[in-house]
């Protein structure tokens, strides 16, 4: 196969759409808002991007079919702003796959008309949290007003190190070709796949794109893995000993 095939599926008769991104990262929280869009509108897929630069593996379906590694652009109508949306199980694993990839999604999606962009990702905390903050960054100021006035927050020099990955190289590559682009992060511990994170980087998307759809099962999603870290801390606290031991030790 050539380095980057894109299989055209279908055609989109999207109006003025926005492009927005949510493949595999930090707590999966980009994936996990670009599933729920697909998932509860009716959305239909426009392409397959398949490359060399994505793991050299297959994935297995509920019929035990093969798939190829690949990403996935779907059209996504909603009451307000009409969406492509970007997704798949894999980011490239080398960074010359990780420009050229962008640089394919950014094709393929101006091709369909897009010329605002969001990336969706996540922020890890190194600890669990309560309160989900939803970080910022974006290619022009010009931006930023309206989305501190949705709860976004732009911090300097945060997240640390910048923004690795196919989020990132969306909001550089497309501040080049002249796109409004946008990165949303949702705070996470890093641990697990983090539902809640990804509910706050949806309403923030939701409320900025003018857009309403049903989050019930984002929200159980959430409940699950509540149980899920309930259960490990306690499973923590059993196996810590108890405070009045003093057990330091010294070399």
């Amino acid at each position: 196969m050539k380095e980057i095939e894109v299989e055209q599926v279908a055609e989109s008769d999207l109006d003025d759409p926005v492009f927005v991104e949510g493949l595999p990262g930090v707590g999966h929280v980009g994936k996990l808002v670009a599933e729920h869009l697909i998932e509860e509108t009716d959305s239909t897929l426009l392409a397959r991007v398949y490359s060399e630069h994505f793991p050299p593996q297959v994935g297995i379906d509920d019929s035990g079919v093969a798939n190829l590694a690949h990403a996935e652009l779907y059209a996504v109508p909603t009451d307000g702003r009409d969406l492509i949306v970007l997704t798949g199980d894999h980011q490239a694993g080398d960074n010359t796959g990780q420009y050229r990839l962008s640089e394919t999604f950014l094709d393929e999606s101006e091709r369909l008309g897009a010329e605002r962009v969001y990336s969706l990702g996540g922020v890890p905390t190194g600890e669990l949290i309560e309160e989900y903050s939803v970080l910022g960054a974006v290619s022009s100021e010009a931006l930023i007003d309206d989305l501190e006035a949705a709860g976004v927050e732009f911090r300097s020099e945060e997240p640390t190190g910048g923004i690795v990955g196919t989020s990132g190289l969306l909001l550089g590559l497309g501040s080049r070709r002249g796109l409004e682009a946008v990165c949303l992060m949702g705070e996470t511990s890093g641990y697990l796949v983090d539902p809640k994170s990804a509910r706050a980087v949806l309403d923030v998307l939701q409320e900025r794109l003018e857009f309403d759809i049903p989050v019930e099962a984002l929200d159980d999603r959430a409940d699950e893995m509540e149980e899920v870290i309930s259960k490990l801390q306690d499973m923590e606290a059993a196996q810590s000993p108890s405070s009045g031991e003093d057990l330091r030790y010294i070399g």
